[in-house]
């Protein structure tokens, strides 16, 4: 039986920092990257995660536009991801149809729109922190604060104000068993993409929420659940990085959970960029997982590509 691995897409896997996100952009990158994928599959058994924040970013772009120019609703935030689950999942599943057709593999691509239930009472939700949207004056955004109840914050580099909401814990995954079956069956499973649609149970029902989960994050998750073999989070470097960008920049092979603790105590690790990564990586092996790989997604099927973090 082929291993499992979980491979969670960001970085420059969709999109990249100097374009804008034309279809033609994104699909020339999930194109290259899933050939990246593809080198994984005659060991592997694989589940596939994606980030969303830049799509997500331009459906509400293109929301605001609506709402001033035709005065279209605003469609609220869980409903854009499960837009970005569908368009980016097509192009996963177009793309890694055409590389095995290459490679004369025969396997199905399935792609899950997924629900992630978190606590209603979560602490993000009286915190809320993660920026999403177009920027906007101070002025304006005290206006749609009145207007709507969203809460905005002032970008940190002087862009502007952005809306600002809840980031919560992911707790289940549904349909897990069902990515699990499919996934060792030896299908290639599209999941939890862009953190999964955060949805909360009250009274008995389900009901989405304004709210952006943690995509690292809820694919370690997904790959605890699923008994996954090994992790793999893509970003735009190679390795994990101590000092990064600084003339003692070092980059590292291996780490240890206790090491990786050590260095995200002391702050070796941004909060914007690898410090969730970290984070991930821990979660999935402190909880039966062998290891985790962060690497970008050219380094694929290199046995010794990325930083390795094991017990």
């Amino acid at each position: 039986m082929k291993k499992l691995a979980v491979v969670a897409l960001g970085g420059n896997a969709l999109l990249r920092s100097e374009q804008k996100g034309t279809y033609k952009e994104q699909i020339q990158n999930v194109n290259q990257t899933t050939e990246q994928i593809g080198k994984l599959l005659n060991d592997y058994n694989v589940v596939i995660a994606h980030g969303n924040g830049p799509q997500v970013g331009n459906i509400l772009l293109q929301n605001e536009a609506g709402k001033e120019k035709f005065q279209v609703e605003d469609m609220p935030l869980d409903y854009c991801v499960a837009q970005t689950q569908g368009s980016i999942g097509y192009l996963i599943d177009m793309c890694m149809r055409n590389v095995m057709n290459k490679m004369n593999v025969k396997r199905n691509v399935v792609t899950l729109l997924t629900q992630v239930t978190v606590d209603k009472n979560d602490k993000g939700f009286s915190n809320p922190t993660k920026p999403v949207g177009p920027y906007y004056t101070k002025e304006s955004a005290e206006e749609y604060a009145k207007s709507t109840g969203a809460q905005f914050k002032e970008d940190a580099k002087g862009r502007g104000w952005r809306k600002v909401v809840a980031s919560p814990v992911p707790l289940t995954i549904e349909n897990v068993d069902l990515v699990k079956q499919l996934a060792q069956d030896g299908n290639i499973i599209v999941t939890v993409g862009g953190g999964g649609i955060p949805v909360i149970e009250e009274n008995g029902q389900i009901k989405g929420v304004e709210a952006v989960i943690d995509k690292d994050l809820a694919s370690a998750v997904t790959a605890v659940a699923i008994q996954a073999d090994e992790f793999y989070i893509l970003t735009d470097v190679d390795k994990v990085y101590i000092n990064f960008r600084k003339e003692n920049e070092q980059a590292l092979d291996v780490l240890t959970v206790q090491e990786a603790e050590k260095l995200l105590e002391e702050g070796q690790f941004g909060e914007g960029s690898m410090a969730p990564k970290i984070r991930a990586a821990l979660y999935f092996v402190k909880n039966g997982g062998k290891q985790c790989i962060i690497t970008d997604a050219a380094q694929l099927g290199n046995d010794s590509c990325g930083t390795r973090i094991v017990k």
